[in-house]
């Protein structure tokens, strides 16, 4: 559907501005709810906008991420944007053992603490510590063998951080070490992006885990 072909420009306007306000992505049904719209009229409406956005003329764009949809900048000039938000105030960064650990979660989820040790090689105890308090990964129940060790699975806000709509989207393991190398860059603080202000890691889609 274009533009010109939806009756309801108010709603269009409405639905807009619910998505370049969220903190986080909004999804069609939250939208719809807020706005006592139908939730298929919603959906036409954001396929309108991200229509809209879809120009040259734009530098953002409306992406679907993590079930839900929130204003981003478009990959062509996520590095414009991130030299100049690292002119106000230092990036967010990762270790290099946390992120190696984010990705063995990542691609074996649910997983272990013992499993990751078995593929790394140290203790990651610290590491999990972290990433539980970035809440980048979450408890995922009890293995059911001797001791019954935590699962951990990541998370939403992993999804949202990363730029990824599901885990079906996860970049390459070599596309994981080239963000390992630069630092991750791209996990600013979450607020600043749905206002337009911070960029998005891009991430390419991949084939799923095991694929």
């Amino acid at each position: 559907m274009n533009e010109t072909a939806f009756p309801d420009a108010a709603l269009l306007a409405a639905v807009e501005a619910v998505v370049y306000a969220a903190d986080e992505p909004a999804t069609i049904e939250q939208i719809a709810g807020a706005l006592a719209a139908e939730p298929a009229r919603v959906a036409a409406a954001l396929s309108v906008l991200a229509g809209r956005y879809r120009g040259d003329e734009h530098g953002i764009e409306i992406k679907a991420v993590a079930g839900g949809y929130r204003m981003a900048t478009k990959p062509e000039h996520h590095e414009a944007v991130r030299q100049f938000i690292k002119s106000l105030k230092p990036p967010v960064r990762l270790s290099l053992p946390a992120l190696e650990t984010l990705a063995v979660i990542a691609y074996r989820q649910p997983v272990t603490a013992p499993e990751i040790k078995e593929i790394r090689g140290v203790d990651p105890s610290g590491v999990l510590n972290t990433l539980l308090e970035k809440k980048l990964i979450a408890a995922a129940g009890r293995k059911e063998v001797i001791g019954k060790p935590i699962l951990y699975k990541t998370t939403r806000e992993f999804l949202v951080r990363f730029g990824l709509n599901g885990l079906e989207e996860l970049p390459t393991l070599k596309e994981f070490e080239e963000l390992a190398m630069a630092g991750l860059e791209g996990l600013e603080p979450a607020g600043g992006e749905a206002a337009g202000a911070a960029p998005e890691t891009p991430a390419p889609p991949a084939p799923a885990p095991g694929a």
